[in-house]
């Protein structure tokens, strides 16, 4: 019980910087002096921060508290089609490491390889101090990898591996932290609810658009995973184009198409995964991927509304930020020509992460298994 009361003081300081100890009794119903208890342990474990007093009202001045970021360090690992990254974030969730590998494709022995030394020099620049308060590694990948070898361009026996070799496992037996896995698009969600700058309806989608789209789903201010942590994977979903001929959405929506329109054009693709900012793209080819793209995904929406009946879908991804704002205006623009009569429209807003989102919610996980617990709405 003392360890649950101390992660929902730790839960309402990291959603509500600043509240002091009534505020945080009044909250959570315990009493006062439980708090005061609770307090006190968790400045001594490091974990949170006293503020200046605050005075000027009536009665004993309040003393804002807050998450302290050296209190705990989490990796966060993101394996996908095209790249792999490390980063380390602090308490708060702000990234202050970073590795990053480029390839063709991911072999799992160099996955691992490559992993296991970034986890070694990342832990070295982080100093003994730091290091000793890492507290976990989350994966972030996409589930069954190696069915997807023929889409990424290579043989089937290529990726064997991520068939019969468990990247997690292989891992956790190399380190003394422990470590989660999450499907990547599912962790780009877990991002937002644990990181992300706004408030969020209690039911909603998200949409990660990356070499190939996929998505997350929030049921009730929790993720859902469904029975194999594949829910809302959006890509095989069937859609109509503008020509009336039906598709996966993967074929329409993911950076994946943009990347062979540039082989097409003679244009180096791999400048696209390096930095979502820096990219050198003719005008031309992003407007038509960004006018197709948009229509498929209103008539996902359309799809997914149906079912689920969201307040919102929630698009973000590996994209310049002003290619992903044109996306989300084209999917609103798109909507408004669909018939949804019998549905609610959900709204169409932006992700408040952006290109970190897989990371982050890699580290996310380690994160929301030791210190957070789940608040009501």
């Amino acid at each position: 019980m003392r360890e649950r009361n101390e992660r929902l003081i730790l839960t309402l300081l990291r959603r509500t910087p600043g509240l002091a100890k009534a505020e945080l009794a009044r909250r959570t119903g315990l009493s006062a002096q439980t708090v005061s208890r609770l307090i006190a342990a968790l400045e001594t474990d490091g974990f949170i921060l006293r503020g200046a007093p605050q005075r000027g009202r009536v009665g004993q001045p309040s003393t804002p508290l807050s998450l302290d970021p050296e209190g705990a360090f989490f990796f966060g690992l993101k394996v996908g089609r095209r790249s792999a990254e490390l980063i380390a974030t602090d308490f708060l969730g702000r990234i202050i490491e970073r590795e990053k590998q480029i390839y063709d494709y991911p072999v799992f022995a160099e996955i691992l390889k490559g992993s296991r030394e970034a986890i070694d020099r990342v832990t070295t620049r982080l100093g003994p101090k730091r290091a000793s308060r890492l507290a976990g590694l989350g994966i972030a990948m996409p589930f069954h990898l190696w069915e997807w070898a023929p889409r990424i361009g290579v043989p089937a026996d290529a990726m064997l591996d991520w068939k019969t070799r468990d990247l997690k496992a292989e891992l956790e037996r190399q380190m003394s932290i422990p470590v989660f896995l999450q499907n990547d698009a599912t962790a780009a969600c877990s991002a937002e609810l644990v990181f992300g700058k706004a408030s969020h309806p209690p039911n909603f989608a998200s949409l990660h658009v990356a070499f190939f789209i996929g998505g997350g789903l929030v049921l009730r201010g929790s993720i859902f995973g469904g029975a194999n942590g594949n829910a809302a994977g959006f890509g095989p979903l069937r859609v109509p184009d503008r020509d009336g001929r039906v598709s996966a959405l993967i074929d329409t929506a993911s950076l994946s198409t943009l990347e062979r329109r540039l082989i097409e054009e003679g244009i180096d693709p791999r400048q696209i995964w390096v930095d979502p900012e820096g990219w050198d793209v003719p005008k031309p080819l992003l407007q038509k991927w960004t006018e197709n793209a948009a229509f498929a995904l209103a008539q996902a929406v359309r799809a997914t509304q149906t079912v689920l009946d969201l307040n919102a879908i929630l698009i973000d991804g590996w994209l310049p930020s002003k290619l992903r704002s044109d996306l989300v205006d084209g999917v609103r623009a798109e909507l408004e020509k669909i018939d949804m009569t019998g549905m609610a429209v959900p709204s169409i807003v932006t992700g408040t992460i952006g290109p970190d989102a897989r990371p982050l919610g890699a580290a996310s996980l380690p994160l929301t298994a030791r210190f957070l617990v789940e608040l009501p709405d």
